[in-house]
């Protein structure tokens, strides 16, 4: 007996990818939407591809996501982003997976589509836990770069899943802006120390790392500025932090817009 299979997805105004998305995992058994206000055409969408459609005021990435795995009907679950899709050959190795399930989750892999092209097929591909009893898992709790965290082993599949991300450079700044706040927050809540050496030296480590490390120089300009921006965004996020840190100590000068 094959374990039964929820797909769970979280959207706001997602009508540019979750049709690709939907279409995707149309072989599955149960697929929920939690969405948290669209005004676009997401809810018709999700309609369309019989999904079950939830509504919820938004309640941060990892509550979110967490609040739509546990309108799941089945103990297995799909977790994906509105924005990401499964090739055609995936049902196959998830579908043996899950005829007798050997650990508690499954990472896929997953490409990513870097402005106007998809990433060297040579670049490293991240992994991330996607596939999972909802009974042995659940949501990291970190404001941004939520994680599934498995009480139990952790296996791989063969499957690679497509990220289409920004479509543009102004749409990565933005994310990157709108991250790099949440994650001083968090980088706050765990008492960073050496910050002035974060903030000069960890950028530049962040550019070599996705640059060199993971292969994105074979992507050409378009890796080469994926790179710039993910340092930009390794900079904003200690920056944030010492800015913190300067307008809550004692005496701080305040502008009139923050009085």
């Amino acid at each position: 007996m094959r374990e039964p299979l929820s797909v769970v997805v979280t959207t706001f105004n997602s009508a540019d990818t979750l049709d690709a998305c939907l279409e995707s995992v149309k072989w599955a058994q149960d697929i929920v939407v939690l969405d948290s206000g669209s005004t676009d055409a997401t809810a018709a969408i999700a309609r369309r591809h019989g999904a079950r459609l939830h509504e919820q005021a938004f309640a941060g990435y990892s509550a979110q996501k967490q609040a739509a795995i546990d309108l799941a009907r089945h103990r297995w679950v799909l977790l994906l982003d509105s924005d990401e899709a499964l090739p055609p050959d995936a049902a196959a190795p998830m579908l043996r997976a899950l005829e007798a399930p050997a650990c508690a989750g499954y990472q896929l892999w997953r490409r990513e589509w870097v402005f106007w092209r998809w990433q060297s097929p040579r670049a490293r591909l991240n992994h991330y836990v996607r596939l999972f009893d909802r009974e042995r898992a659940h949501m990291s709790g970190h404001s941004v770069h939520e994680a599934v965290q498995v009480n139990g082993p952790v296996g791989k599949l063969d499957v690679v899943l497509d990220h289409f991300g920004e479509p543009d450079i102004a749409g990565r700044v933005d994310k990157a802006n709108r991250y790099s706040t949440l994650q001083a927050a968090d980088e706050a809540r765990r008492r960073r120390t050496w910050l002035g050496w974060r903030l000069v030296a960890y950028p530049t480590i962040a550019f070599l790392r996705f640059y060199l490390l993971r292969g994105h120089w074979r992507a050409g300009w378009a890796g080469f500025i994926a790179a710039r921006v993910h340092a930009f965004y390794a900079f904003l996020k200690y920056a944030k932090l010492h800015e913190a840190r300067v307008r809550n100590a004692p005496g701080a000068l305040r502008h009139p817009r923050q009085r």
